[in-house]
């Protein structure tokens, strides 16, 4: 599939390095020949090292036929170990690169992460989930910024938002909006039963600023003195603000900042990924129904994923895909998960079209 996918590439790159040669470089139609050209080129390369790292691996199989000294075969197999590594590194790179296109118009996203049925035992998954997402981003080198949260009195999340500035992010994250629940027993429980609780997970495309207009004079924004951590100084001046969106009664807030100025900056970047989200909404109203089967009411039986600690195991009910290495997971190692499932939910979206 892959390798069919690559062809296809070099096929049109092809065709468009024929087209640059033909087509005055002051022209539009230039300028979007070298937009696709820059764009399927790296593509191109990260499938070139693909192939030539497969051929290697198919070389150096073929000299453990013949090699007969041990310690030999043992270098060769390090290296074929070595290699296929990088091979599912790049085929992960690959498989997103060669998705849609729609989301690359993304540059950035808010992750909002809510406690949901299970109290304490909920809000301290959200943390834990919170520090997952974190970590996988750190592994893309995606630059995040803490736009809000709201600390439970154990230490967990009641609600924690970021955003996440990259033109990758989306379209890695795009599908893991739902109800992930947890499984296991808590620390305050004495009789060692297993708990059963949720955290929803919302991911929002951030619009551009020509994307959503807003307009001062639809606004109402209020400032008040923050009541989460931040210290003595936090909480003696009004550096918290809340925007209500008056046409749609929209609301956000922010108070993570000691400055009132950088509240209101963030609180507006939550408030128009939100006025995207219900535009989209309005343009395509099954959208609707389907950000509500996928989120829903955070009660337990609406799930796309469960953690279940006792079995170390984490399982996608979306893709029946159940893996048994929950620790490395919430450390971040994604992929194994978010992969399979892009290419399921994007084939369903085809066939939908």
């Amino acid at each position: 599939m892959l390798e069919e996918r690559l062809r296809h590439i070099e096929d049109e790159v092809g065709r468009l390095e024929e087209a640059l040669l033909s087509t005055p470089p002051s022209s539009a139609e230039y300028v979007a020949l070298a937009k696709r050209h820059a764009e399927l080129k790296e593509v191109l390369d990260i499938g070139l090292s693909w192939r030539q790292k497969r051929r290697e691996v198919e070389a150096l199989l073929e000299v453990l036929k013949e090699e007969k000294d041990e310690e030999m075969r043992a270098l060769v197999r390090q290296e074929v170990e070595g290699l296929e590594r990088e091979i599912r590194e790049l085929e992960s790179t690959m498989r997103v690169q060669l998705f849609g296109e729609e989301e690359d118009a993304v540059k950035s996203m808010i992750l909002e992460i809510r406690a949901g049925a299970g109290g304490e035992e909920a809000a301290l998954f959200a943390r834990e989930l919170f520090g997952m997402y974190m970590k996988y981003a750190e592994k893309k080198r995606w630059r995040t910024e803490l736009i809000d949260m709201s600390l439970a009195d154990l230490g967990g999340f009641k609600e924690v938002i970021v955003a996440i500035e990259s033109k990758e992010a989306y379209k890695y994250l795009r599908f893991e909006s739902g109800v992930h629940r947890v499984q296991r027993v808590p620390e305050t429980e004495s009789q060692g039963r297993i708990h059963t609780s949720t955290v929803t997970v919302a991911v929002l495309p951030e619009p551009d600023d020509v994307e959503v207009e807003v307009r001062p004079e639809e606004l109402r924004i209020e400032v008040f003195r923050a009541s989460g951590p931040g210290g003595q100084h936090v909480n003696r001046t009004e550096s918290a603000v809340r925007i209500t969106h008056l046409p749609t009664g929209i609301t956000v807030s922010c108070q993570d900042e000691r400055s009132q100025h950088r509240n209101k900056a963030k609180a507006m970047r939550l408030l128009r990924a939100r006025l995207k989200e219900r535009m989209e909404q309005e343009r395509q109203k099954e959208i609707s129904e389907q950000r509500r089967r996928q989120v829903g009411t955070a009660e337990r039986s609406e799930k796309i994923r469960t953690y279940n600690f006792p079995q170390g195991r984490v399982t996608d009910h979306r893709v029946g895909l159940t893996l048994y290495k929950l620790e490395e997971v919430l450390e971040g190692g994604l992929d194994d998960l978010i992969l399979p499932l892009m290419e399921k939910m994007r084939a369903k979206e085809t066939e939908s079209r």
